[in-house]
């Protein structure tokens, strides 16, 4: 019964894959994360310098395509599961509208186009997307089935851009700010995983097999460490950010922004796709893009020397 199924699966797969499927397997709601890459743009004064943008907005594409080439191998590794998931067996290959081999060749191509653009933005930004690479292949394949040590490798992950997003301009980033970016990875990351442990109604290791491991008050105790930790150390940071102690006008806009998230999570239910959260809730987006505000006009004005 299973040959035959998979036999008719293979003959309803287009003999070229749909533009929209091939979009999709790239997961473009994930781009968001890339964005991380703009931090040390602006957190070093130099968001109003066109080289350094043009650059990082380079940057951004590449770690786009190349976390893209890296979702496509994990959707490979994770077919037989996705394809028992209420939500994943929509996705192009565990849906049958994409083959398994048409998934090789894209993951192929789209990895060597991204490396080639990592080559020529500079030897250094290279070295940090390699990094940010095989970490994710290593998480696709392994790390993932690790307790603890999966939500480490994604926040390690974010990490890796804040980084590269640095390094792409030439610029040192802060140790403050990878702390903070560690942290807050940490905390969408243990999210993530209380959303999934409670949606799959307890039985979530049918899907992940990792959440065997966890228990929703062991997560629970992580989160408010992660949390407090977040909280305290970006507030340490903004008074050694700059030559001012202004951006620690900023800190009431991230301690909403993580309180309303842990009430989206709660109350809500939305914590198991964090991009689809900040797409989708309003307050929430409303009050990140304030917090850039606040950050740009305070860095700005003390770059002119205003305060």
């Amino acid at each position: 019964m299973k040959g035959a199924m998979d036999r008719e699966t293979a003959t309803k797969t287009p003999f070229l894959p749909q533009p929209i499927d091939i979009l999709t397997m790239l997961r473009p709601r994930q781009w968001t994360k890339n964005l991380l890459l703009f931090a040390g743009l602006l957190f070093s004064q130099n968001f109003l310098y066109a080289p350094h943008l043009f650059r990082t907005v380079l940057a951004f594409g590449v770690f786009c395509l190349l976390s893209g080439s890296v979702y496509i191998f994990n959707d490979i590794c994770d077919l037989p599961v996705d394809r028992e998931h209420y939500r994943k067996r929509n996705r192009p290959l565990a849906s049958g509208r994409l083959s398994i081999s048409y998934a090789f060749v894209l993951f192929f191509v789209f990895s060597a186009v991204s490396f080639y653009a990592a080559f020529r933005l500079g030897l250094s930004f290279l070295a940090v997307a390699a990094l940010y690479y095989f970490l994710v292949l290593a998480y696709s394949a392994w790390l993932k089935h690790v307790v603890i040590l999966d939500v480490f490798a994604v926040a390690l992950g974010f990490l890796l851009r804040a980084i590269a997003g640095g390094v792409v301009i030439g610029v040192r980033v802060s140790p403050w700010l990878l702390i903070c970016t560690l942290l807050l990875a940490l905390f969408l990351t243990l999210t993530k995983r209380r959303q999934e442990y409670v949606i799959t109604e307890n039985n979530g290791e049918r899907h992940r097999r990792v959440l065997a491991y966890y228990s929703v008050s062991f997560l629970d105790q992580l989160i408010s460490i992660v949390t407090s930790s977040t909280i305290m150390a970006y507030s340490l940071y903004t008074f050694s950010a700059g030559r001012t102690q202004y951006l620690m006008l900023s800190i009431p806009f991230v301690i909403y922004g993580i309180f309303r998230y842990l009430f989206l999570v709660h109350k809500k239910e939305m914590g198991e796709s964090p991009e689809e959260v900040l797409l989708r809730d309003r307050p929430l987006l409303a009050g990140i893009i304030l917090w850039v505000v606040v950050c740009v006009v305070i860095l700005y004005f003390e770059a002119k020397g205003i305060i």
